[in-house]
């Protein structure tokens, strides 16, 4: 059955208490209040503001500084975060769906959240006719009826609404946080709209200047730049740079959370973990008797276990049942069960037995948004940067998202309770599994993953 059905009806599982508002199109929550339809080929009436020169990658490690005064207070806050939600999450989903795809024998890691971070702010780079197939991906797009001029999105507003989804997190339980780093090549100039759309994104934001005519010089300044600026927790991103390059773009987004119950570490054992029909491998399992959100769904083979992380965030665990494999729930259309997850899941007392893990991924953006056929339009031989750069023929060369997910066996609340007399029904995560972190009030998917080996 065809997958591509797939992120629409997670979305829905996950987006159920929206289902009763006003309808009102994306696009109008995130732009201008007095738009017009901007002709394409006509060039801005104002010059394109620049930063030039801009510090040298060797000259500072420090955070490029920020205004003094924060972001404006977006009007509609609440709605706003709701719909992009749901916007990022139908993306997010089916970038998973792609990556999963081409590693079906390997773990997968995904953020939703700094995937369309990342293209919102190159997207305030491109050109008019650029900015189309990036507002159609984003689903952020009004059609004008007319081929020579476009509707323009404000994507300031769109980055600072993933940032208050963002600070809906409760620290220090749970954190997220993003760094955006680009490198310009020495003689280019910068937006200073682009510099502004980074920080917006991001908890901390570096622009660079990079002298490229050195490819491999360049390639070690910019890897150790990155590692000195993350903690040491990104090394080695960029290889293969050429002299000819503009500008390379990474961001990276760390999940670190806790529990909200604590799993104590005496409880933790050396188990066997099935990682296909023929080899296992030995990974510590935590173990913790309570009351879960719990659903057994046996016509897609498969359960489903909500955990609380904070009081706004938690963890949705999909175990397919013995014998099922998660690629065949990954493909299957599941038009009626999965919209109804959510309202299907009922309190049940469990013995929950699930890994301890830690999980990181690179993505290559450019070769992902290849696998789904957009890659030309948005960062390939069709796409235009002229909002970028006073340079002609500016291009955007390398990005990349390193996402980051950190679990402990710490929580919030400790486990010490009297004894319970029920006898628990046992659930034990001992073989591939699928996750997302949720954050429950936007219902925002900031983390997507696929656990095929915890050992790795």
């Amino acid at each position: 059955m065809n997958t591509m059905f797939l992120p629409l009806l997670m979305l829905s599982c996950l987006t159920m208490g929206w289902a009763n508002r006003v309808y009102v199109h994306p696009f109008y929550l995130f732009s201008s209040e007095n738009i017009s339809c901007e002709v394409i080929q006509s060039k801005d009436p104002k010059p394109l503001e620049t930063m030039h020169p801009l510090t040298p990658v060797q000259d500072s490690i420090q955070p490029d500084p920020r205004p003094g005064t924060g972001p404006e207070v977006l009007k509609n806050l609440t709605l706003r975060t709701g719909v992009l939600a749901e916007l990022q999450n139908s993306l997010g989903l089916r970038m998973y769906l792609t990556l999963s795809s081409n590693q079906k024998n390997g773990n997968v890691l995904l953020s939703p959240y700094n995937a369309f971070g990342a293209l919102v702010t190159l997207y305030l780079g491109a050109s008019k006719k650029t900015a189309v197939p990036y507002q159609q991906l984003l689903g952020l797009n009004q059609d004008s009826g007319r081929d020579d001029c476009v509707y323009l999105m404000d994507g300031h507003t769109v980055l600072r609404t993933l940032q208050a989804i963002n600070s809906l997190i409760e620290g220090p339980q749970d954190e997220l946080r993003t760094v955006v780093w680009t490198f310009v090549k020495s003689d280019a100039d910068l937006s200073k709209d682009f510099m502004l759309g980074m920080q917006d994104f991001s908890d901390a934001s570096f622009v660079r200047a990079v002298d490229f005519s050195k490819p491999k010089e360049a390639e070690a300044q910019v890897n150790s730049f990155i590692q000195k600026t993350s903690d040491s927790k990104v090394e080695n991103l960029f290889t293969n740079i050429n002299q000819s390059s503009n500008l390379l773009f990474a961001s990276s987004v760390r999940f670190k959370g806790n529990w909200n119950t604590a799993f104590k570490p005496e409880k933790t054992t050396m188990q066997d973990f099935k990682v296909d029909e023929n080899s296992t491998v030995k990974v510590p399992l935590m173990t913790h008797t309570g009351n879960y959100m719990h659903l057994n769904d046996p016509g897609r083979k498969c359960s489903v276990v909500k955990l609380t992380l904070s009081k706004r965030t938690y963890m949705l665990l999909v175990l397919p049942h013995e014998g099922a494999k998660l690629q065949d729930i990954e493909n299957h259309q599941l038009t009626q069960v999965i919209s109804t997850w959510n309202k299907e899941l009922k309190e049940r007392y469990l013995e929950l037995s699930l890994p301890k893990f830690s999980l990181t991924a690179v993505t290559d953006l450019r070769s992902l948004l290849s696998d789904m056929h957009v890659e030309k339009e948005l960062l390939g031989s069709e796409a235009s940067f002229e909002r970028l750069s006073s340079t002609e023929n500016f291009t955007v060369d390398k990005v990349f998202n390193k996402v980051l997910f950190e679990m402990s066996e710490e929580g919030s609340e400790d486990q010490s309770k009297p004894q319970d007399d029920r006898a628990p029904l046992k659930l034990t995560v001992n073989r591939p599994f699928f996750f997302a972190i949720v954050e429950g009030n936007s219902n925002a998917i900031l983390m997507l993953g696929k656990i095929r080996n915890p050992d790795v």
